[in-house]
Protein backbone atom coordinates (compact mmCIF):
# COMPACT_ATOMS: atom_id res chain seq x y z
CA UNK A 1 0.00 0.00 0.00
CA UNK A 2 1.36 3.40 -0.80
CA UNK A 3 2.29 5.40 1.96
CA UNK A 4 0.31 8.77 2.09
CA UNK A 5 1.66 12.20 2.34
CA UNK A 6 -0.10 14.75 4.42
CA UNK A 7 -0.39 17.80 2.51
CA UNK A 8 1.10 20.26 4.72
CA UNK A 9 4.24 17.91 3.95
CA UNK A 10 3.77 18.35 0.50
CA UNK A 11 3.21 22.15 0.28
CA UNK A 12 7.08 22.42 2.32
CA UNK A 13 8.79 20.51 -0.54
CA UNK A 14 9.11 23.62 -3.31
CA UNK A 15 10.11 25.46 0.29
CA UNK A 16 12.93 22.97 0.96
CA UNK A 17 13.49 22.93 -3.29
CA UNK A 18 13.61 26.63 -3.63
CA UNK A 19 16.12 27.03 -0.42
CA UNK A 20 17.84 24.68 -1.57
CA UNK A 21 18.68 25.71 -4.86
CA UNK A 22 20.11 28.93 -3.16
CA UNK A 23 22.42 27.47 -1.16
CA UNK A 24 23.67 25.49 -4.31
CA UNK A 25 24.11 28.93 -6.08
CA UNK A 26 26.03 30.44 -3.29
CA UNK A 27 28.46 27.42 -3.42
CA UNK A 28 27.51 25.54 -0.12
CA UNK A 29 27.55 21.72 -0.36
CA UNK A 30 26.38 20.16 2.64
CA UNK A 31 24.04 21.14 5.43
CA UNK A 32 22.84 19.79 8.48
CA UNK A 33 19.27 20.44 9.15
CA UNK A 34 19.77 22.42 12.02
CA UNK A 35 21.46 24.87 9.43
CA UNK A 36 18.92 24.34 7.40
CA UNK A 37 15.99 24.89 9.86
CA UNK A 38 17.53 28.32 10.65
CA UNK A 39 17.13 29.52 7.43
CA UNK A 40 13.81 28.48 6.88
CA UNK A 41 11.89 29.34 10.06
CA UNK A 42 10.73 25.47 10.18
CA UNK A 43 12.41 23.16 13.24
CA UNK A 44 15.07 20.74 12.31
CA UNK A 45 12.85 17.58 13.64
CA UNK A 46 10.53 18.66 11.44
CA UNK A 47 12.96 18.67 8.53
CA UNK A 48 13.68 15.55 9.08
CA UNK A 49 10.33 13.71 9.81
CA UNK A 50 9.01 15.87 6.25
CA UNK A 51 12.60 14.52 4.25
CA UNK A 52 12.05 10.83 6.13
CA UNK A 53 8.55 10.28 4.11
CA UNK A 54 10.62 9.71 1.46
CA UNK A 55 14.00 8.27 2.25
CA UNK A 56 16.59 8.42 4.32
CA UNK A 57 18.60 11.72 2.81
CA UNK A 58 21.12 12.83 5.21
CA UNK A 59 24.12 11.03 7.49
CA UNK A 60 24.11 12.00 11.64
CA UNK A 61 27.72 13.99 11.49
CA UNK A 62 27.72 14.92 8.34
CA UNK A 63 24.04 16.35 7.32
CA UNK A 64 22.77 16.50 3.97
CA UNK A 65 24.32 16.68 0.74
CA UNK A 66 22.69 19.63 -1.01
CA UNK A 67 23.20 19.05 -4.38
CA UNK A 68 21.56 15.27 -4.12
CA UNK A 69 19.08 16.52 -1.85
CA UNK A 70 18.06 19.03 -4.26
CA UNK A 71 18.00 16.61 -6.93
CA UNK A 72 15.51 14.04 -5.15
CA UNK A 73 13.05 16.47 -4.08
CA UNK A 74 13.26 17.35 -7.64
CA UNK A 75 12.34 14.03 -8.84
CA UNK A 76 9.47 13.87 -5.78
CA UNK A 77 8.12 16.90 -7.38
CA UNK A 78 7.56 15.80 -10.98
CA UNK A 79 10.45 18.45 -11.86
CA UNK A 80 12.38 16.14 -13.83
CA UNK A 81 9.67 15.89 -16.67
CA UNK A 82 8.17 18.47 -18.87
CA UNK A 83 4.50 19.60 -19.18
CA UNK A 84 2.50 21.52 -21.78
CA UNK A 85 0.34 24.23 -20.37
CA UNK A 86 -2.80 26.55 -21.73
CA UNK A 87 -3.89 29.79 -20.32
CA UNK A 88 -7.48 29.81 -20.09
CA UNK A 89 -8.46 33.87 -19.71
CA UNK A 90 -6.23 36.11 -21.28
CA UNK A 91 -6.44 38.87 -19.06
CA UNK A 92 -3.83 41.04 -16.95
CA UNK A 93 -3.23 37.21 -14.75
CA UNK A 94 -3.15 35.32 -17.96
CA UNK A 95 -0.45 37.69 -19.28
CA UNK A 96 1.71 38.39 -16.19
CA UNK A 97 1.92 34.30 -16.09
CA UNK A 98 2.65 33.91 -19.65
CA UNK A 99 5.63 36.21 -18.86
CA UNK A 100 7.08 34.94 -15.87
CA UNK A 101 10.27 33.22 -17.25
CA UNK A 102 10.80 31.05 -14.28
CA UNK A 103 7.69 28.23 -15.55
CA UNK A 104 9.98 27.54 -18.06
CA UNK A 105 13.03 26.86 -16.23
CA UNK A 106 10.95 24.98 -14.33
CA UNK A 107 9.61 22.57 -16.89
CA UNK A 108 6.40 23.88 -17.67
CA UNK A 109 5.63 25.25 -21.22
CA UNK A 110 3.30 27.26 -22.08
CA UNK A 111 1.93 26.67 -25.74
CA UNK A 112 -1.41 28.81 -26.31
CA UNK A 113 -3.68 31.20 -24.51
CA UNK A 114 -7.40 31.35 -25.54
CA UNK A 115 -9.99 33.91 -24.70
CA UNK A 116 -13.25 35.30 -25.76
CA UNK A 117 -12.18 39.04 -26.04
CA UNK A 118 -11.38 40.03 -29.92
CA UNK A 119 -9.37 42.85 -29.17
CA UNK A 120 -6.42 39.72 -27.62
CA UNK A 121 -7.21 37.29 -30.17
CA UNK A 122 -4.06 37.21 -32.43
CA UNK A 123 -1.58 39.22 -30.22
CA UNK A 124 1.15 37.33 -28.53
CA UNK A 125 2.74 37.15 -25.21
CA UNK A 126 6.61 36.23 -24.99
CA UNK A 127 5.71 34.35 -28.42
CA UNK A 128 2.45 32.33 -27.10
CA UNK A 129 -0.41 33.16 -29.61
CA UNK A 130 -4.08 34.30 -28.02
CA UNK A 131 -6.78 31.78 -29.59
CA UNK A 132 -9.99 33.18 -29.95
CA UNK A 133 -11.64 30.57 -27.34
CA UNK A 134 -13.91 28.37 -29.89
CA UNK A 135 -10.64 26.73 -31.08
CA UNK A 136 -9.94 25.43 -27.16
CA UNK A 137 -11.54 21.84 -28.39
CA UNK A 138 -9.10 21.77 -31.53
CA UNK A 139 -6.04 22.63 -30.16
CA UNK A 140 -6.66 20.67 -27.38
CA UNK A 141 -7.15 17.17 -29.95
CA UNK A 142 -4.39 18.39 -31.87
CA UNK A 143 -1.81 18.81 -28.71
CA UNK A 144 -0.75 16.92 -25.87
CA UNK A 145 -1.76 19.77 -23.16
CA UNK A 146 -0.79 18.28 -19.49
CA UNK A 147 -2.74 21.77 -17.44
CA UNK A 148 -5.00 24.04 -18.33
CA UNK A 149 -4.29 27.50 -16.04
CA UNK A 150 -8.26 29.25 -15.59
CA UNK A 151 -7.88 32.96 -15.08
CA UNK A 152 -11.08 33.37 -16.01
CA UNK A 153 -14.69 34.73 -14.48
CA UNK A 154 -15.88 31.93 -12.29
CA UNK A 155 -19.21 31.07 -14.38
CA UNK A 156 -16.67 31.30 -17.66
CA UNK A 157 -15.04 28.86 -15.72
CA UNK A 158 -17.65 26.38 -14.71
CA UNK A 159 -18.80 26.71 -18.91
CA UNK A 160 -15.92 25.43 -19.77
CA UNK A 161 -14.88 22.89 -17.93
CA UNK A 162 -16.83 19.81 -19.94
CA UNK A 163 -14.21 20.62 -23.18
CA UNK A 164 -11.12 20.73 -20.58
CA UNK A 165 -12.58 17.18 -19.33
CA UNK A 166 -13.39 16.24 -23.25
CA UNK A 167 -9.67 17.36 -24.30
CA UNK A 168 -7.69 14.96 -21.62
CA UNK A 169 -6.02 17.83 -19.54
CA UNK A 170 -4.55 16.01 -16.50
CA UNK A 171 -4.38 18.98 -14.22
CA UNK A 172 -6.58 22.45 -13.50
CA UNK A 173 -4.24 25.32 -11.61
CA UNK A 174 -7.88 27.30 -10.95
CA UNK A 175 -7.49 31.36 -10.37
CA UNK A 176 -10.99 31.43 -10.84
CA UNK A 177 -12.99 32.24 -7.62
CA UNK A 178 -14.59 28.88 -7.80
CA UNK A 179 -14.48 25.26 -6.61
CA UNK A 180 -14.31 23.41 -9.89
CA UNK A 181 -16.10 19.92 -9.68
CA UNK A 182 -13.96 17.47 -11.87
CA UNK A 183 -13.42 13.81 -12.55
CA UNK A 184 -11.33 12.36 -10.02
CA UNK A 185 -8.48 11.58 -11.62
CA UNK A 186 -8.05 14.97 -12.94
CA UNK A 187 -5.63 16.78 -10.24
CA UNK A 188 -6.68 20.50 -9.36
CA UNK A 189 -4.85 23.12 -7.53
CA UNK A 190 -6.89 25.92 -6.26
CA UNK A 191 -5.53 30.00 -5.95
CA UNK A 192 -8.07 32.47 -4.52
CA UNK A 193 -6.18 35.13 -4.62
CA UNK A 194 -8.74 37.53 -2.29
CA UNK A 195 -8.76 34.34 0.25
CA UNK A 196 -4.62 34.62 0.46
CA UNK A 197 -5.30 38.25 1.15
CA UNK A 198 -7.95 37.94 3.72
CA UNK A 199 -5.56 35.53 5.79
CA UNK A 200 -2.69 38.14 5.89
CA UNK A 201 -5.52 40.96 6.79
CA UNK A 202 -6.16 38.56 9.68
CA UNK A 203 -2.08 38.13 10.43
CA UNK A 204 -2.27 42.02 10.58
CA UNK A 205 -4.99 42.56 12.95
CA UNK A 206 -4.08 39.33 15.19
CA UNK A 207 -1.01 39.38 16.78
CA UNK A 208 -1.55 35.35 18.32
CA UNK A 209 -1.52 33.43 15.06
CA UNK A 210 1.07 30.67 14.28
CA UNK A 211 2.05 29.34 11.08
CA UNK A 212 0.73 26.03 10.95
CA UNK A 213 3.75 23.84 11.42
CA UNK A 214 2.63 19.55 11.13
Amino acid sequence: MEKKISLAVIKRLPRYYRYLGDLIENGIRRISSKDLSEKMNVTASQIRQDLNNFGCFGQQGYGYNVELLYDEIKNILGLNKTYNLIIIGGGNIGQALANYMNFQKRGFNFIGIFDVNPRLIGMTIRGIEIYDIDKLPEFLRRNNVDIAVLTLPKNNAVRITPIIVEGGVKGVWNFSHVDLKLPSDIVVENVHLTDSLMTLSYKLNNEGYTDDIE
